[in-house]
């Protein structure tokens, strides 16, 4: 447990869901405790996922993505949030930032919370730097985007996962031509092959243009991105986005010398502390343990960031918590077509020393005789030798996050095929099968036990 009996200052770099909320924890806790947040950009406690429904027109004003202001937090809780200012200078217990007049600061913390989340990977393409190839990560980006995109006909998307299906998604939904490169086999790399088959169907039955399978090897215009090409061929377009993942942000925690881990994350322990002491790390730019695995894993997620930063505030106040760990759950949408995944894929259990099986079943979500049914497809994977729940993947038009969620309460607790199977799920016609899919999934897998 900290001493946190006299005055002390905590510094949190980053205003996003990590920082946000550990700075809220600490004031909720420890109200004497001075909180200062510092924040590169206009914005803090914004939903960046809502970006791509932003630029689609969903969202019709960027404010509706925030929710709560720099404002709120000063004014309503006492935090110190300084927007548009930048860390430049860090060492033990003192930082240095400059706001976006050139106005200096230097402040001494007591406690640090590196919440910096994570950046857009930049390929190293020739001509990436040119006008209108852009990336996504903050509002600021999205207000970019939007005006860009409305003058543009031909759009390219490099990369499919989350961010790349729904920025074509909303694109197509403007009206746009929009085509999609991913350089590896299939789209969605975080499915399976044969779930990933019906994604891209959704895809090109919804008039994207997808290119599986085909490296981006340069960008080329004379000033403005005018063409793309690919290993395979060329491609005239007006606007390109750039959506080939993200990486951990730890230009800080290299200048604070902090110890790393998977995939460049800052190391951290289950209290969230990293290798120095009375600095934690909270969100994207940290590691966390893969539950399924057991092993230190980086998977960047918001509701993961916001529950590290609960933990970090706790801890830093007093209150000892401790991050178990997730197992990967994530959900999205192309048109249509729910996507929900969470543990591992069939290729992820084998590098992990796992011998997999799985089921895929595709049925209906209510009974036959009940109007309204949609198909849901379903694939479950396990363990041959323990019968330990490994993976799910779950496709379909309605009742997805209900099934992938059952799914991952079971996974977080290590359940086995024979759980699932006996596993209490609700049940009436206007909702689903009297044999839910999972338990179906279940069923199979016994036999192959």
């Amino acid at each position: 447990m900290n001493d946190m009996t006299g005055k002390f200052t905590v510094a949190i770099i980053g205003g996003g869901p990590a920082g946000m909320t550990a700075a809220s924890r600490i004031k909720r806790l420890k109200l004497d405790t001075r909180v200062i947040v510092f924040e590169k950009s206009r914005f803090v406690s914004y939903a960046a996922c809502g970006i791509p429904y932003y630029i689609g027109g969903y969202v019709d004003d960027l404010n509706k993505l925030i929710h709560y202001t720099a404002s709120f937090f000063r004014e309503k809780r006492g935090i110190e949030v300084y927007t548009e200012t930048e860390v430049i200078e860090i060492d033990d217990g003192v930082l240095k930032a400059k706001d976006k007049n050139g106005e200096s600061m230097s402040v001494k913390w007591d406690f640090l919370v590196l919440a910096t989340g994570a950046k857009p990977r930049i390929p190293p393409i020739d001509g990436v730097d040119l006008d209108g190839v852009l990336t996504l990560r903050v509002l600021e980006d999205a207000e970019k985007a939007r005006k860009y995109v409305s003058k543009a006909e031909k759009i390219a998307v490099i990369g499919g996962g989350y961010i790349g299906l729904e920025v074509a998604e909303n694109l197509v939904r403007l009206g746009k031509k929009v085509t999609l490169f991913e350089m590896l086999p299939h789209v969605m790399p975080t499915l399976d092959h044969d779930v990933a088959e019906y994604v891209e169907s959704e895809l090109k039955n919804n008039g994207i243009d997808v290119k599986t399978g085909e490296k981006v090897v340069e960008f080329v215009g004379s000033e403005k991105v005018e063409k793309i090409v690919t290993e395979k061929g060329e491609y005239n377009v007006d606007l390109v986005f750039l959506a080939v993942g993200v990486k951990p942000d730890t230009a800080l925690a290299d200048m604070l010398g902090l110890e790393k881990g998977v995939a460049g994350a800052v190391k951290i322990d289950k209290r969230l502390k990293t290798s120095k002491e009375r600095v934690y790390a909270a969100g994207d730019v940290a590691e966390t343990i893969n539950i399924v695995t057991g092993k230190p894993d980086w998977i960047p997620l918001a509701t993961t960031a916001n529950k590290m930063g609960y933990v970090a505030g706790s801890n830093i106040a007093g209150k000892p918590m401790e991050f178990p760990g997730v197992v990967g759950t994530a959900i999205t949408k192309v048109f249509e077509l729910g996507i929900a995944r969470t543990g591992l894929t069939e290729e992820q259990a084998k590098e992990n020393g796992f011998e997999p099986i799985s089921a895929f079943v595709t049925t209906k979500t209510r009974p036959g005789y009940y109007p309204g049914g949609k198909t849901i497809r379903v694939k479950v994977i396990a363990d041959r030798n323990s019968g330990k729940l490994l993976g799910a993947q779950v496709l379909g038009i309605e009742n997805v996050l209900a099934r992938i969620n059952a799914f991952a309460s079971l996974l977080f607790k290590q359940g086995t095929v024979y759980d699932l199977f006996f596993d209490d799920l609700a049940y009436a016609p206007p909702f689903s099968t009297v044999w839910d899919p999972l338990v179906i999934a279940a069923r199979i897998l016994m036999r192959k036990l």
